[in-house]
């Protein structure tokens, strides 16, 4: 048994699964709104109340973690404690109190861990796919080289596909809702927020040498977040969410953009009825929509690949992942892309 832990800026999130193949097979599942980095762009530090939340739900974790026979897992905690001067302290805390030892990860290996757990919703028959992650605190935008993958010999290589290029703006849905809050003007409102996002999400040098190949049409987009899987569900009109109906599904990227104008429509309450939106997230999805939409102007796809799943898929993979004896590596830029966090 494997486990797999993510706090981000809103939600804490929990797999525990075995191996199966060259994947693995989902034994338990957990998933609560904590919304860690709430009040956080104001103060700059996380308030007593969020992590409080945040114990709590991990105290769970922690007691399924107890009573399965997990013999390795890994916890990363994200943009929210990278961001908050309290953040490594209140880690410190979940220790004492649960036990649960966190990773601090960087935004690199956050972009990373995203394309790993997305890995077979790729189109090894497109030449490029930039891979969408929109969290709570941050957007993380991965360029996949699919044409480079494809020459290596794609899926049936077991190799992963290289990363060109990431980058990392301090940008999600909890933050861009607190900074621009909901007013009635919906449309000018909703384009601020647009605008904003467009504003912050730089293109890394390593990503615009893509450019063409996304003009041209032999690109395609993956989004792994929860704003994307509500957008797809809205889509589909389902009577409630379903995740064997979203996960992998293939989106026109008009159809995308007519399921953000359908929710930009709706009050606050009236996206509360939509089934696969609800309470929770209502008050979020359409600062994800506007994150969504500034990315895909920038960056035109005829289709989107739909993830439900996202960074604990890609530990969980990686704990599972048999080591390899390393060749000698160069010297200068072992990881052969580059980043930038705005």
């Amino acid at each position: 048994m494997y486990g797999a832990i993510d706090l981000g800026t809103n939600n804490c999130r929990m797999l525990l699964a075995q191996k199966s193949g060259s994947s693995f097979r989902v034994v338990d599942a957990f998933s609560r709104v904590v919304r860690l980095g709430e009040g956080l762009h104001a103060t700059g530090a996380l308030s007593d109340a969020a992590m409080d939340r945040a114990v709590e739900a991990l105290k769970v974790c922690a007691d399924k973690l107890g009573r399965q026979n997990v013999v390795k897992h890994r916890a990363i905690a994200t943009q929210a404690c990278r961001h908050a001067s309290n953040g490594e302290d209140f880690l410190e805390r979940v220790r004492l109190e649960t036990g649960i030892v966190f990773d601090l990860i960087s935004p690199e290996e956050e972009a990373r861990l995203a394309v790993h757990g997305c890995v077979d919703l790729l189109d090894p028959d497109r030449d490029a796919a930039l891979v969408i992650d929109i969290g709570g605190g941050s957007t993380e935008l991965s360029w996949v080289d699919l044409a480079e993958w494809r020459r290596r010999g794609g899926p049936e290589s077991g190799g992963r596909p290289p990363m060109k290029s990431w980058s990392s703006a301090p940008i999600g849905v909890v933050t861009l809702s607190e900074r621009f809050p909901e007013r009635e003007d919906r449309e000018a409102w909703y384009n601020e927020m647009k605008a904003f996002a467009a504003r912050l999400l730089k293109t890394p040098r390593g990503a615009r040498s893509m450019r063409d190949v996304f003009e041209q049409g032999r690109a395609h987009l993956v989004g792994t977040s929860g704003t994307v899987t509500s957008m797809a569900g809205v889509h589909l009109n389902l009577p409630r969410y379903d995740r064997s109906k979203v996960d992998g599904l293939w989106m026109g990227c008009d159809e995308a953009i007519a399921a953000c104008d359908r929710l930009k429509s709706l009050d606050v309450a009236g996206r509360a009825q939509e089934p696969t939106i609800g309470s929770d997230r209502a008050e979020l999805v359409l600062a994800g929509c506007a994150i969504y939409e500034a990315v895909a102007e920038k960056w035109p796809a005829e289709r989107l690949r739909v993830g439900d799943r996202g960074l604990r898929e890609g530990m969980l993979l990686n704990l599972m992942r048999k080591p390899k004896r390393r060749r000698n590596r160069r010297k200068n830029n072992p990881t052969g892309v580059e980043g930038q966090e705005a």
